[in-house]
């Protein structure tokens, strides 16, 4: 579906990534893995290629089928389930960098697969997590995520093939004359905005649409993130607040794909940080049941707004990496519920302890759950002297 150049600035592209959002510099014998689906062997082989010549060691790991997955959930008993290779925290501790190559050859394969049993498979391999953060805090590990286009993915986005590839290209900048180039400019003026933001004072953030009225603390030692090569394509700016302080109603007016099930018009309500009532249109049980998968759950681990300056997504893609970065007409605002990200620690990464964490209000859970509103929408930062300024509105920073 992409051709053959679109693939090599695909690739250049994914190296920018990762090497712009790690902290020291890759070194030759650096080992880094590729997770990639069937769909994306090809984006592999290119990879591959020019990973061995940057003097790295390349891994490439094919991940699961959907065959594989609903078997998997469906015959696993409980030891299975939590089973993690013991070789796999010894590699996530030298492991220097990750790509992973989405390329989805179904969306809703595990709506039958038991909640229960999902849950339990990712809080075992929450650990592994937890060493690749630590890595990363450190500066030695890096990663990066893309999307490729499948026909299920334009199925459920409502595209033709050929249609949905042209968004992909297009939202990636793999037509232009020189793609890295084209992230650098947007990855500078992101930083602008950010130092914007970092500049002021704020208390809290509120953000009111036609389905949205939440207010969230924004805490202590604070920064927003974004726009660094981490997932590509990548416009949103971020900030994990603390959850204590979050009330209020957010409406999700996209739908969203998660662990092979699909949920629609998802509405949440949050009293003292935690949520108070949630419900979806389709998808209610599955939703449910993922937000009571740990304490962390139901508490917000992630703020974001996306100015559609950046980005030229202007259509359900049916793929988070895409959809919580719509640009479209008024931008987005989503919220994640579940894990925060220590990136938007503005102290030394390295001292982001459990028990800081826990003091911050930066939140901790084996979920982490995307939720976008495409509304027009206004978005004030009420600072600490009471005083507010509106820093979005319509889609755009005003900065």
């Amino acid at each position: 579906m992409l051709t053959e150049r679109h693939l090599e600035n695909y690739a250049d592209v994914l190296w920018w990534g990762l090497s712009n959002a790690r902290q020291q510099q890759f070194r030759k014998n650096d080992v880094v893995q590729i997770r990639f689906h069937a769909g994306a062997v090809r984006l592999m082989e290119i990879l591959y290629r020019k990973l061995l010549e940057k003097g790295l060691n390349p891994v490439p790991r094919f991940s699961p089928t959907p065959d594989m997955e609903c078997s998997f959930y469906r015959l696993s008993g409980n030891r299975q389930l939590v089973f993690v290779p013991s070789w796999e925290e010894r590699f996530a501790e030298n492991l220097s960098g990750s790509i992973f190559l989405n390329a989805p050859e179904s969306l809703t394969h595990l709506r039958d697969a038991d909640p229960r049993k999902i849950g339990r498979a990712a809080v075992a391999r929450k650990p592994l997590q937890a060493v690749l953060e630590r890595r990363e805090a450190q500066g030695a590990y890096s990663w990066t995520i893309c999307m490729l286009p499948t026909a299920e993915l334009a199925r459920q986005a409502g595209l033709g093939v050929q249609a949905y590839a042209r968004q992909v290209v297009r939202a990636c900048f793999l037509d232009a004359a020189a793609p890295v180039s084209a992230w650098k400019a947007i990855h500078r003026r992101a930083g602008e905005i950010k130092r914007w933001l970092d500049g002021m004072p704020v208390a809290r953030f509120r953000v009111e649409s036609d389905g949205t009225d939440l207010e969230l603390s924004l805490g202590a030692k604070r920064k927003w993130a974004g726009i660094s090569g981490r997932n590509i394509p990548s416009f949103e700016l971020f900030v994990s607040p603390d959850w204590r302080g979050t009330r209020g109603v957010f409406y999700a007016d996209q739908p969203s794909f998660h662990n092979g099930n699909i949920v629609r018009r998802v509405r949440l309500e949050f009293q003292n940080g935690r949520l108070a009532r949630a419900g979806a249109k389709e998808g209610d049980a599955f939703l449910r049941k993922q937000l009571a998968l740990d304490p962390g759950a139901s508490r917000v681990g992630e703020f974001s707004l996306t100015d559609r300056r950046f980005s030229r997504i202007d259509r359900f893609m049916a793929n988070t990496l895409f959809d919580e970065n719509y640009g479209g007409a008024y931008g987005n605002c989503h919220i994640a519920l579940g894990s925060s990200y220590g990136n938007t620690y503005a102290g030394d990464p390295r001292r982001l302890t459990g028990t800081v964490k826990d003091k911050l209000g930066f939140n901790d859970s084996a979920l982490h759950w995307d939720f976008v509103n495409t509304e027009k929408k206004r978005v004030t930062a009420i600072l600490a002297d009471g005083s507010r300024v509106v820093v979005y509105e319509n889609g755009v920073f005003n900065r």
